[in-house]
């Protein structure tokens, strides 16, 4: 009976070791990173501005320690108390620190969508959302990203969603609403009902609300009125399990030969853009202009930027210094320059060109992916 126990444990250890020998393998994306790596390490070298000592490592939501979690969660319940720096005449719905990000969002949503500064004017938002973190409210990590593909199965229940007290809160309470044209109708579409941000308000906005969600009109038409209201979601696996497997972003990666390729891809409607927004949607969710108000967007635009540094490093020499398309989301205007700023207010002290802003490990940034 000894043996007979014996050899089953064996068996057990050996069929737990196969399984996690084939999740292993089946990050495809990981895989992806880890072979880009060398490059970046080697670029390091040639910086003028980041080193190794400086380097700082954005790791996925559920790779950080529960302490690690709970930093980054008071950091941003910080900024939601500090008050804004935005002129209150020209914003007067943006009263925290957090709103200054959300009210930039609207002042630039025309252009900085399906732009040729769409992934550079994200990657210089998302950091200066982590250097305002830090320097105004002592955080000492990094931005963690939301793998969609490690979740994509039941993204509700993912560490992040699961409204924990170490998650970005949880799904919204279970009310009766209408699609919002992008998935069926959800098992949430309230307001957020456990975690650390159920009691977060968004003050500016909607402008561009979808269906699923019923939100009183902001007072001024160009959404920086004063409009108070509970975060909702309707978190659930539709466009995870359709657009954000692990397969589908490595595919995305793999199958672009160039930037227009890749960044069209990525925003389609059944790209990986649309895929996180519209998993969260509800209010601000399903609403592109207003969508930072949420705090899960830094999460999903931490890996749209994940993506992104992948993608350049499987090529990087030739996937640094170059972009694809127009200044304006309903086309138009001159093409997109390198040499075109970024302004990002008083979210960050510089104004810098986009050609500054391509690379992970030069200009502001000092941050490679893990």
């Amino acid at each position: 009976m000894v043996g007979f126990l014996t050899l089953k444990g064996l068996y057990t250890l050996l069929v737990s070791a196969s399984f996690l020998s084939a999740l292993c393998a089946a990050d495809a994306v990981g895989d992806l990173q880890k072979k880009g790596r060398a490059a970046v390490d080697t670029q390091i070298t040639k910086s003028k501005t980041c080193t190794k000592d400086k380097l700082q490592v954005r790791k996925e939501w559920g790779d950080i320690t529960a302490a690690e979690k709970k930093a980054y969660i008071a950091a941003v319940l910080c900024i939601t108390k500090a008050p804004s720096k935005l002129s209150a005449t020209t914003y007067p719905g943006a009263k925290t620190r957090y709103d200054d990000f959300v009210a930039i969002h609207i002042k630039n949503t025309l252009q900085i969508h399906g732009t040729g500064n769409f992934l550079s004017w994200h990657r210089y938002f998302t950091w200066a959302y982590e250097n305002v973190l830090r320097t105004e409210c002592g955080y000492n990590g990094t931005q963690p990203y939301w793998d969609w593909g490690r979740w994509a199965s039941s993204p509700e229940t993912s560490p992040i969603f699961d409204g924990s007290e170490t998650s970005i809160s949880g799904n919204g309470i279970k009310t009766t609403h209408a699609s919002n044209g992008m998935k069926p109708a959800g098992a949430g579409g309230g307001c957020i009902e456990k975690g650390p941000f159920k009691d977060m308000k968004v003050n500016l906005g909607p402008l561009a609300a979808l269906g699923d969600s019923t939100i009183p009109k902001n007072p001024r038409a160009d959404g920086y009125g004063y409009n108070p209201r509970c975060i909702k979601r309707d978190v659930s696996n539709y466009l995870t399990n359709r657009d954000a497997t692990t397969a589908k972003i490595a595919s995305l990666i793999t199958s672009s030969s160039n930037i227009n390729a890749f960044q069209t891809n990525m925003q389609a409607g059944t790209g990986v853009h649309s895929a996180g927004h519209f998993t969260i949607s509800g209010d601000p969710g399903s609403d592109f202009y207003t969508s930072p108000g949420d705090p899960a967007f830094w999460l999903h635009h931490s890996m749209i930027d994940r993506t992104w540094y992948i993608w350049q490093t499987q090529d990087f020499p030739n996937r640094q210094q170059v972009i694809a398309g127009g200044t304006s989301m309903m086309g138009g205007g001159k093409a997109q320059a390198l040499t075109d700023y970024v302004d990002l207010d008083v979210l960050a002290s510089q104004k810098l060109m986009i050609k500054d802003l391509v690379s992970t490990v030069d200009g502001p940034f000092c941050y490679v992916y893990e």
